[in-house]
């Protein structure tokens, strides 16, 4: 597989097409082609706002999408991946009736079916077979709203992304579903590198039976457009031969597949035009609109997407994934971008890239704003903008322009990206947002900034966050200031101070004047890194969203008990986990108070509820440190007497390949791990059958312990 010179940016293109049409098509999906005519007609752009609903939204479409991917870098990024393998990564990252999927109940709701066979041991394929879950429930839709990734890590290599999309779509789907998505899946491989619609579809129809349903849909449709000029006429016409009523089911992949085909053959090439047809044909509006904007996204690049109304702005890069790695819900399309074009590189034998340093916020792509806005509020409106440039960047190509026309002494310009569930997104209809903060106190925030040497004068120029605070109520904090002299660059830094637990919602910088000021600031870059140094239970301030920051891979979170945290596991085991993949070498200490457990105690480097190391009380007896990673391996145990009821202090600490866990202050375990699938992830209290509290969970650096005996 050789990679196209503007691959990554085609990506990122087919990113931001895949999201922006599901976020079109999302607040009327459902509904019928003449209650949409008759309630809101064509659609042209943004109905949101008129159906009193947010744009901004989790979607199973989106976080899928993003998700299963993830499967290629945690089984090695090999070609040669697995159903079974796939299968796993459902399990790790899926929250049980939480995330990502409908859970409408076996055999009403296919991914529902497919993850309840999984659990139950039932492996991929045959988790999502005809044989197992029969025809209806195996041909819904599902695969091929899931499918956009497996094609993007294989540009120009059709091939490929319908062999990674056949084994995708398997662990959930089959028959004409896995067809669905097969075809779809290579004609947007295909569309890196081809430009004639027919030869994308032609190229993509080798890989499915020529039997099939699927295939005769499609000769149907096209030979439709050869003969019928107006799309209209068309949508009749497939709604009589292949609509709802001709197949069982909540949501069938055939209609909906039709529409997709219906928008690309009717849409003559415009990301608006084609956008519009398929939305305004009705049924699962956001699933096809968000498939054939990945589509056209790829084939045609940002100018496709740009060539129209402001699609774009009012987005913002802002997407949420939420999944059991709580630190990747909060995202945005350039950061996904990067990693799946990480992926495809690595499957091409290229090495990763990572713009300015690997900084999170880094704005190389054309047009990114990575989820950065002016802070607006009544009583201060400025009419300052941020606009993604060529230039001003030490470090890179590109930078993030904040033209400030107006600014006034009194009136700081604050400008923020979030870091957790923003204000608005708190009370998420629909879809529920479990996440974790991607920033915590003791990190170390780094930003390079400058200003136009045309300015009219200097600025202040500090780093800043929002915290919640008392009465979970946002709480701004700033780091050092500084004056910024037109023509000036400076890098900032600041060691993020404690919050007392509370979570940092957002993160930015913040300019002000003694004097009316207008100009241009450049934002060259901004990242953190380091170990937290935080406290994850109840903050003094006493606010609920603390809680919020954990993701509950667990059967419960008891409200209103004594102490914090009281989490209750009735089968298997669960976990209750908060942090980010990028920390690396820190250690967790908590005092726990085991219950009535089968076994109970802490976890770090947690990657999703599947993936990680632990120090646990076991029932008969024992202390074990284990290693997680789809299957259980035990590195060191004890024999121990311990008791219900009874607190104890449990210290895990991960160094490079070392980790080492004490109990009650006494060194228990010193083991290296020469494993490296656990490279990074956050913490976790892990609870088994039972019931298990918390009173404290501390997260520091890694701390010189050699004066510690081994108990």
């Amino acid at each position: 597989m050789t990679l196209p010179p503007d691959y990554l940016e085609r990506v990122y293109a087919g990113v931001l097409g895949k999201i922006i049409g599901v976020y079109l098509g999302r607040p009327f999906e459902g509904w019928t082609h003449e209650r949409i005519m008759r309630e809101l007609g064509e659609i042209r752009t943004y109905v949101h706002d008129r159906l009193g609903k947010p744009l901004i939204v989790p979607d199973d479409d989106i976080t899928g999408t993003f998700t299963f991917l993830r499967a290629l870098p945690d089984h090695g990024n090999s070609a040669g991946l697995t159903p079974a393998e796939i299968g796993a990564t459902w399990l790790n990252y899926i929250v049980e009736g939480r995330t990502i999927l409908w859970w409408g109940g076996l055999g009403n709701s296919t991914e529902h079916t497919a993850y309840l066979r999984l659990k139950s041991g039932v492996p991929a394929p045959d988790s999502g077979s005809i044989a197992l879950n029969g025809k209806v429930v195996a041909e819904q839709i599902g695969a091929q709203i899931f499918i956009d990734g497996w094609a993007m890590v294989a540009p120009g290599d059709p091939e490929l992304a319908a062999r990674l999309a056949s084994k995708a779509a398997s662990v959930s789907h089959d028959g004409e579903a896995v067809y669905a998505a097969v075809v779809l899946a290579a004609m947007e491989a295909q569309a890196f590198v081809e430009s004639d619609v027919s030869r994308v579809i032609d190229g993509a129809l080798a890989f499915i039976p020529a039997d099939s349903v699927i295939r005769r849909l499609i000769d149907d449709l096209r030979e439709w457009r050869a003969q019928e000029p107006d799309w209209r006429r068309a949508r009749e016409r497939l709604a009589a031969k292949y609509g709802y009523d001709r197949f069982g089911g909540n949501c069938h992949v055939v209609p909906n597949h039709g529409l997709i085909h219906l928008g690309l053959l009717y849409g003559e090439d415009d990301f608006r035009q084609s956008l519009s047809i398929v939305n305004t044909c009705g049924w699962d509006t956001d699933c096809n609109s968000g498939n054939l904007g990945c589509l056209l996204g790829i084939k045609n690049g940002l100018k496709g997407i740009e060539a129209g109304p402001d699609w774009r702005g009012p987005v913002a890069d802002r997407l949420y994934l939420p999944t059991a790695d709580g630190g990747r819900a909060i995202s945005d399309a350039a950061a996904e971008a990067i990693r799946i074009a990480n992926i495809g590189r690595s499957l091409a034998g290229e090495p990763s890239i990572a713009p300015k340093a690997g900084a999170r916020f880094h704005f190389e792509l054309p047009g990114s704003v990575q989820g950065f806005e002016i802070q607006r509020s009544p009583d201060v409106d400025h009419t300052a903008s941020v606009e993604n440039i060529v230039g001003h960047s030490a470090a890179g190509r590109r930078s993030l322009a904040i033209r400030y026309p107006d600014l006034v002494p009194g009136r700081p310009l604050r400008v923020l990206t979030p870091t957790f569930i923003p204000p608005q997104a708190l009370q998420m209809p629909g879809y529920g947002l479990p996440a974790s903060p991607t920033l915590y106190p003791g990190q170390i925030l780094t930003a390079a900034v400058s200003a136009d040497a045309a300015n009219s004068q200097s600025v202040r120029c500090r780093l800043t966050t929002d915290v919640y605070g008392a009465q979970d109520v946002l709480s701004p904090s700033g780091g050092p200031e500084v004056l910024l002299e037109p023509g000036e660059q400076m890098v900032l830094e600041w060691r993020i101070p404690d919050g007392e637990g509370t979570p940092i919602a957002d993160v930015g910088f913040e300019l002000g004047c003694d004097s009316p000021a207008s100009g241009v600031v450049y934002l060259d870059y901004l990242t953190w890194e380091g170990a937290p140094e935080v406290s994850l239970v109840r903050p003094s301030s006493r606010g609920k969203l603390w809680r919020r920051a954990w993701v509950e891979g667990v059967d419960m979170l008891v409200p209103n008990t004594p102490e914090p945290i009281r989490v209750v596991q009735n089968r298997g085991r669960g976990l209750l986990i908060q942090g980010a993949r990028e920390w690396k070498d820190y250690r967790a200490c908590a005092t726990v108070v085991p219950h009535l457990v089968s076994a109970g105690g802490i976890a770090v480097r947690v990657q999703g509820l599947q993936r990680y190391y632990a120090l646990l009380f076991v029932r008969e007896g024992r202390l074990q440190l284990l290693r997680v990673v789809e299957r259980t391996e035990v590195l060191a145990q004890e024999q121990l007497a311990w008791e219900f009821g009874q607190a104890y202090e449990l210290a895990l600490q991960v160094e490079r390949q070392r980790l080492r866990a004490w109990l009650d202050g006494s060194l228990m375990f010193d083991v290296d791990d020469p494993i490296v699938a656990l490279d990074g992830g956050g913490v976790a209290l892990v609870c088994e059958e039972g019931c298990l509290s918390c009173t404290d969970f501390h997260i520091s650096p890694p701390s010189d312990s050699s004066k510690a005996t081994k108990r």
